[in-house]
């Protein structure tokens, strides 16, 4: 990498404007050591969040029962809705920093207060309580989703980019069924009373995060971001480190052969006007497109998922210490989804599995609703019904993210990431439990088969939205889809 001085300040050694080819050096590398150490590191907290998630679900009977808390399906909606926007509040704020500060250092943040709010909410003592400790638990794991997403985009070669991202995220089901075995274990009444079981339940999420604390430590600053925001000597030690790591430079490459650069002014930081600008104005058609994905995903994930054990329950007459069972299944399908259909957002492309992914989980989810709602699932072909629908939905709603941390700049890429989340979380995750909670609670099939149908229209909306508008982002260059603010034109 070669670094041209053409302004720079007394007694600073950083160049204020300098030509690069440090991104294209990162997307030649071979798939190594490093990268699976990225991919386990970060996937690690999605198997966190996945762990929140399914607690709060597989729980709800255990919260319902208990002699403390004495949850009606509202107060479960309502705190499930306390969950998710404090993820909205969080993913905005420390998205905001992410760009300014760097992600490495909101990786620590971040789990710092997921593990803080995860223990208090094992000592919550009412519906209040527990709906505030889950907020912040929410605005950690919120801040997780920008930081995380935008390292997925800046560290991993252009050609595994579609396929970790989706395998990563995907995790998130690996931490679903440990959810799901730890309220089989904890809430039966024949190894410990339920009213410690659920409270130990959260426990085992905070002891999770300390592993991830530790994990932390193997992820460096993304050098896309260190090269903008005047530290390339730094950027320069990581990527040498990375490849002095690598066997050799991938097949296609000539290693002798010069790679492509781009010039670059330095920032200290991207005003919000012209982050504005950016969204707003300059890639406007990406915005309706990332927007539309995540409510889409945000609605019918959310709505469902959170209110899965209440179904189970309440029209099924499982046992609340037997929901562990049926997550199980569906969590596997959820992470088998991303797991097999991966790789072909690399190869087929991006619009036609975003497409396909999200029409698919529409359709499929609105006629086992309307199997629903004749009564002709038992709890045993419901589960299977939604695993098959979750194998293609668990893609699509990875999917969103992708698209929304590839298709923008690398200065706002972690605030774009968060924006649209907090917009489709807002709109459809937030609403969308406390919506079902109230369906489920009228007790009426068809009433709930109505929100089922509701999730599904927007799921093939937006499959139609990504028809149509999608970037062909597969294996390319970051610099190519979305030109960073900071480039300047080369002569």
């Amino acid at each position: 990498m070669e670094i041209n001085a053409s302004e720079s300040s007394p007694g600073q050694t950083v160049a204020r404007t300098i030509e690069t080819d440090l991104s294209a050096r990162l997307d030649r590398l071979p798939w190594s050591r490093f990268h699976t150490l990225v991919v386990a590191a970060l996937g690690v907290t999605w198997i966190l969040d996945g762990l929140e998630v399914t607690l709060a679900g597989a729980l709800s009977g255990a919260l319902k029962q208990s002699p403390t808390l004495r949850f009606t399906n509202t107060d479960i909606g309502f705190a499930n809705s306390a969950y998710l926007a404090g993820a909205v509040l969080g993913a905005i704020v420390f998205g905001w920093l992410t760009d300014r500060i760097g992600r490495k250092k909101l990786f620590f943040i971040t789990l710092s207060i997921y593990l803080t709010a995860t223990a208090a909410t094992a000592l919550s003592w009412n519906v209040w309580s527990y709906a505030l400790f889950r907020f912040v638990t929410g605005a950690g794991i919120g801040g997780e989703y920008t930081a995380i997403n935008s390292t997925i985009q800046e560290l991993i070669p252009a050609r595994y980019r579609g396929w970790t991202d989706l395998v990563i995220n995907g995790s998130f089901w690996i931490g679903a069924a440990i959810g799901a075995v730890c309220a089989i274990v904890l809430l039966d009444p024949q190894v410990i009373n339920p009213e410690l079981g659920w409270r130990l339940s959260f426990l085992t999420g905070a002891a999770l995060g300390l592993v991830v604390f530790m994990m932390r430590f193997w992820i460096p600053e993304s050098p896309r971001w260190l090269m903008i925001h005047g530290q390339p000597e730094r950027a320069h030690e990581i990527v040498r480190e990375i490849e002095g790591a690598v066997p050799a430079v991938h097949s296609d490459t000539d290693a002798n052969q010069p790679l492509p650069t781009i010039k670059l002014t330095m920032r200290h930081h991207t005003p919000l006007s012209e982050v504005a600008q950016t969204l707003l104005h300059t890639y406007r058609q990406r915005s309706l497109v990332g927007l539309a994905l995540m409510i889409a995903q945000a609605f019918f994930y959310n709505a469902i998922f959170f209110t899965y054990a209440l179904v189970l329950t309440d029209f099924f007459g499982i046992a609340a210490d037997h929901v562990g069972w049926y997550i199980l299944p569906f969590a596997a399908g959820n992470f088998l989804g991303p797991l097999l259909l991966g790789r072909l957002f690399d190869t087929l492309g991006r619009r036609v599995m975003i497409t396909l992914t999200y029409g698919v989980s529409g359709v499929l989810l609105a006629g086992s609703g309307y199997l629903f709602s004749l009564g002709l699932l038992s709890a045993q072909t419901q589960t299977i019904a939604w695993m098959v629908i979750f194998f293609f939905a668990s893609p699509a709603a990875s999917a969103a993210y992708l698209t929304v941390s590839e298709t923008f700049p690398l200065e706002v890429r972690a605030l774009a990431i968060a924006l649209f989340y907090a917009i489709g979380t807002g709109i459809g995750g937030i609403a969308g439990p406390a919506l079902f909670g109230a369906l489920i609670d009228s007790g009426s099939r068809s009433s709930v088969f109505a929100g089922y149908l509701l999730g599904a229209a927007l799921m093939i909306l937006a499959a139609v939205v990504a028809w149509r508008f999608c970037v062909a982002a597969e294996r390319r260059p970051l610099e190519s889809i979305a030109r960073p603010l900071a480039a300047i034109e080369q002569d």
